[in-house]
């Protein structure tokens, strides 16, 4: 059982266990020693995103790694899915992305991508883990912390990658808003999405250090959903902090999720002929909708758990060539190691060129099944089906509900949260129902 990696890394509060100074140079000695060099010195490429603390953790990872025996370059505040590429692209040993995602500014993380540009598997993860915290306990004393030389050449090069990718865009003549969330989108953005001959308005690109996703990004999508109507925009797109998520706004100020693009994307590849066995691999969370209106396509859906990284393992055993999460993270195959926001825009933009619709008319037929979410902080992680009031509240809930809703309950994979999630055709009765489980598990475990 992993004891620091989550679904997404190793996450927390910059400073404190696991992200105190001692035990992130532990990581950078332990990831050393585990990437694949073929018996050369591993190299390690390093992106860092906008929070204030990105630069010490970087530093400190570095004199880390550099003590475990690797060599690190620096790719400076450059997204996600950037440093995937890069290190798949140039022969490194593995990538570190310094950034909490999503999350506020006092938190970070730390991602780490192997020399594939996948996601590290949960075993390797494991085996990170088990040497860090003999490092720990040994008396293996820090280093200097140095913060290692950017590469700004790196972020030009992704920037040209993208635009390769969707050859012959063009947003015909429409107005863009784009919410970058004051996070690492900020630093490409504007040259990313220039000469497409429309008007492209870019808001939220200007970071402090403290503001990344602060009222801004895919975590609020209502605010680029304003903007649009503010500026009688076409379209709004807004990423997260890490840029490897990605929510839009239809031209009438209606939030678009991740389950609306991938069924647009479903469609559009299922009628090229690339949809590869007509398969979508979507997650736990998922709306219901989504899967009706797939089905009435000759689409079908199979579910994994919530994590980008498990909806790729999903994809690669059953060979499709699209998934992703409601929350923004989409996958293409073949185009894609991770969740890559800015990529997915570009395509969803290139769908909306070729089919000369709008965003509003590609998602008419999605009817989405109310849904609601309560998060509760708790204080421990405990099997949840080991708790008789909190097994005995579900079960009413399923019982309840029958075939017209579903329950999902899960810990969050980056946070001290437990998430009730229902969805059913009577709203009413799933917020009753949802409420009860919330207060079930406060009772036993809430802080």
């Amino acid at each position: 059982m992993r004891k620091l990696f989550g679904t997404d890394g190793i996450r927390g509060v910059a400073g404190v266990a696991p992200l105190d100074k001692r035990t992130i140079f532990a990581i950078g000695v332990a990831m050393a020693h585990h990437v694949t060099s073929d018996g050369a010195q591993p190299k390690i490429m390093l992106g860092i995103d906008t929070r204030e603390s990105s630069e010490w953790i970087s530093a400190t990872i570095t004199a880390g790694l550099r003590k475990g025996g690797a060599a690190v370059e620096s790719a400076g505040v450059i997204t996600t899915p950037a440093i995937a590429f890069l290190t798949r692209t140039h022969g490194f040993s593995a990538g570190i992305v310094i950034s909490a995602s999503h999350n506020p500014w006092q938190d970070n993380g730390i991602k780490v991508f192997g020399p594939d540009g996948y996601k590290l598997a949960d075993a390797t993860e494991l085996a990170i883990e088990e040497e860090i915290f003999k490092i720990l306990a040994s008396d293996v004393l820090e280093t200097e912390a140095v913060p290692p030389e950017v590469e700004e050449s790196d972020r030009a090069e992704y920037v040209l990658a993208l635009k390769a990718a969707v050859d012959g865009l063009s947003l015909d003549g429409k107005r863009i808003v784009i919410d970058c969330a004051n996070g690492a989108a900020s630093s490409v953005a504007a040259q990313l999405f220039a000469g497409l001959s429309g008007e492209v308005r870019i808001h939220n690109a200007s970071p402090d250090g403290r503001n990344i996703n602060e009222n801004c990004g895919a975590l609020h999508p209502e605010v680029v959903a304003k903007m649009v109507l503010a500026e009688k925009a076409d379209l709004g797109i807004t990423f997260d902090g890490d840029a490897d998520r990605v929510l839009f706004a239809d031209e009438n100020g209606k939030v678009v999720n991740g389950d609306a693009v991938m069924l647009l994307a479903a469609r559009d590849l299922k009628e090229r002929g690339l949809l590869q066995g007509d398969l979508v691999v979507a997650t736990t969370m998922s709306n219901m909708g989504l899967e009706a209106a797939l089905k009435r396509s000759g689409i079908r859906m199979v579910r994994a758990n919530v994590g980008d990284k498990y909806v790729l393992e999903q994809m690669i055993k059953t060979g499709a060539s699209l998934g992703g999460e409601q929350s923004g993270h989409i996958l293409f195959s073949g185009r894609s190691t991770t969740g890559d926001g800015l990529l997915t825009a570009l395509l969803l933009l290139d769908i909306l060129h070729r089919s000369r619709k709008s965003l509003a008319e590609l998602t008419s037929d999605l009817k989405v099944f109310p849904q609601v979410i309560v998060n509760v902080k708790v204080r421990e992680k405990r099997a949840l089906d080991t708790i008789p009031t909190v097994v005995s509240s579900i079960s009413a809930a399923e019982i309840d509900l029958a075939e017209s809703g579903r329950v999902v309950i899960r810990y969050s994979g980056t946070e001290a949260l437990a998430r009730v999630m229902i969805e059913a055709e009577d709203e009413a009765l799933m917020r009753q129902h949802a409420n009860a489980i919330a207060a079930a598990i406060q009772t036993e475990l809430g802080l």
